[in-house]
């Protein structure tokens, strides 16, 4: 399989195609992680322009009791309703993928 790019190679791929210097590129992609946390956390969405759209979702708390799992029954205990993270892809790359 095709080794996932670090923040290393992604920096100094930015680098060279706009003739920056590596450290100062990855300055801009640790302020950009910085700037979508705080915009998740305040706004419950934030969108990088072409890549992906990242999302909050409330998730409903869940009552304790049985469920059926693979065929057998699975004792599940109760917990608290969360907010989880979710990031979509913007549809022009999904249609570039197919």
């Amino acid at each position: 399989s095709a080794k996932v790019m670090t923040k290393g190679a992604l920096a100094e791929a930015l680098a060279g195609e706009h003739e920056m210097k590596k450290a100062a590129c990855a300055k801009i992609i640790d302020s950009l992680a910085e700037i979508a946390t705080k915009e998740v956390k305040s706004a419950g969405k934030f969108v990088i322009p072409g890549v992906c759209m990242i999302k909050t979702r409330v998730k409903p708390a869940r009552k304790a009791g049985k469920k059926m799992m693979f065929g057998k029954e699975v004792v599940v205990k109760a917990q608290p309703a969360k907010t989880v993270v979710k990031a979509f892809p913007v549809s022009a790359l999904k249609k570039s993928i197919w």
